[in-house]
């Protein structure tokens, strides 16, 4: 996967890797958005939410820690960002799954989330990328699921706002 043509690691580099976490968290207001986002999705004991392009896995480890009880599962193309995020839940104490696949050919079987998530990532994707990604969350979703997103709006100069916040809902299939 990360061989693909036009896969783009973490931060743009495989060598800034190791970094993902310090450069995120100095350069944006990762704290505030993530934990608004968390909140906004209401995670509930017994929900199955899914974190896409997890990078490192704070928001899964953030969500699993509100929630202890729900089933989060993050993914993400990367082995070496998956395998920081693994490393992390584990000094966490938590016990959580971490996958690795594309956004557009997801591993899940059809209605299996309730909750779906995303932070930083959407603006990556290139508009037909962002249909398919967009197609398989709701794909994965039960009815009356949640597409939570985070990310940036339309540039505004050198240092963007924040990061705009959404949510979808999967109607009945």
């Amino acid at each position: 996967m990360d061989n693909e043509p036009g896969y783009v690691p973490a931060l743009g580099f495989h060598a800034l890797t190791p970094f993902y976490d310090f450069i995120v968290g100095t350069t944006t207001r990762e704290l505030t958005f993530k934990t608004a986002l968390i909140a906004q999705a209401g995670i509930s004991p017994r929900h199955t939410v899914l974190d896409l392009a997890c990078g490192t896995g704070t928001l899964s480890i953030w969500a699993k820690q509100a929630c202890p009880d729900a089933d989060i599962t993050g993914l993400d193309g990367d082995p070496a960002i998956l395998a920081q995020a693994r490393r992390k839940a584990e000094r966490a104490g938590l016990a959580m799954r971490f996958d690795r696949a594309m956004s557009d050919a997801l591993p899940y079987e059809d209605a299996h989330f309730d909750r779906v998530l995303s932070s930083l990532f959407f603006h990556h994707l290139e508009p037909e990328e962002k249909q398919r990604t967009a197609s398989e969350c709701f794909r994965v979703l039960r009815p009356g699921g949640e597409f939570h997103v985070a990310d940036w709006g339309k540039p505004g100069g050198m240092a963007s706002g924040p990061p705009d916040k959404n949510v979808m809902t999967a109607s009945p299939r």
